[in-house]
């Protein structure tokens, strides 16, 4: 029988509406996708979580690099050359400048460095000037005082400059160019001071075991009277500069004569014989009083300035 169709009302479900079939889409939207599943609930191993799957892996890459007798080859020729390049500027390095002897100059102590600068400050009261060997091999400046050394002369050095520095300050004459100015000029006379031992000894045709670094530690061991000098002129004025410059002058002379006449003089013997040879003797005596005498010359030069 029909049932009373009042309070009813008939609906029939409604079909959705198929998306708009426009331009296709540029990207595809894969922000509400998810990785497939397996039925236990684990990422199906398929999935790349990285990216494309295609995509060369690094490792690979290096290995099939390695693994190139082409690039084998070549990264052994460049490791050649590298240490062809390496070994030849060792070479050129030490033609001029030996690692093993210039360690030598700085083998000292405190004991050595204590002892040094007493015999610059006071040299009259010491007796053997001779330097000690050991087979042949001159003992090393901690074994022996009278051998030089490249340490006292660079610290006293730097320690000039330092001076100076402060010098300049308290006279109100501070400046970066004249600091740079005064450690230039101090460096460039010991230059000089030694190429022109060098000099001289060529063309003497002098025959001693003095080197470039023996040079260069006697012309250097002057910055310690400098040291001295300014420090008197700091504290006690003018009069204290001129008598601490002719006690630093006439030690540091006294010294030299002494040093270089053990390392010049001592070779006559071995060049007595000759045309000539009369002659050497009273050359190799000039040099030896004229680097003595040239050293208060340089220690006024570069100390005067400092001291008003």
């Amino acid at each position: 029988m029909d049932l009373p169709q009042h309070g009813y009302r008939a609906t029939k479900p409604r079909a959705r509406a198929a998306p708009p079939t426009g331009d296709p889409l540029l990207f595809e939207d894969t922000s509400s996708s998810t990785p497939p599943m397996n039925s236990q609930g684990y990422y199906t191993p398929g999935y790349n979580m990285g990216g494309p799957t295609g995509a060369p892996q690094g490792g690979a890459e290096v290995n099939n690099l390695f693994a190139d007798p082409m690039a084998n080859a070549a990264m052994m020729y460049g490791s050649s050359l590298a240490n062809q390049g390496k070994d030849m500027v060792n070479k050129e390095i030490g033609r001029f400048m030996s690692v093993n002897k210039l360690k030598y100059f700085f083998a000292v102590d405190t004991r050595y460095v204590m002892k040094k600068l007493m015999l610059l400050m006071f040299p009259y009261t010491h007796q053997d000037w001779e330097v000690r060997y050991h087979r042949d091999t001159p003992l090393t400046p901690r074994h022996d005082v009278n051998a030089p050394d490249l340490y006292i002369p660079t610290m006293a050095f730097i320690t000039y400059i330092l001076l100076a520095g402060m010098a300049l300050g308290i006279q109100k004459r501070f400046s970066p160019e004249v600091l740079g100015l005064c450690a230039s000029t101090a460096l460039v006379w010991v230059i000089i001071e030694v190429l022109v031992m060098l000099l001289s000894l060529y063309l003497l045709t002098v025959h001693t075991d003095l080197s470039t670094f023996d040079l260069i530690a006697y012309s250097g061991y002057k910055y310690v009277g400098m040291i001295f000098t300014v420090l008197c002129g700091l504290l006690f004025g003018s009069d204290g500069y001129f008598v601490a410059l002719a006690w630093s002058s006439c030690a540091l002379m006294f010294f030299i004569v002494r040093s270089l006449k053990m390392k010049i003089l001592s070779s006559l013997s071995s060049d007595s014989m000759g045309a000539g040879a009369s002659a050497k003797p009273r050359l190799r005596l000039y040099i030896t009083v004229a680097t003595a005498a040239f050293q208060p010359i340089i220690i006024y030069w570069l100390t005067s300035h400092l001291v008003r």
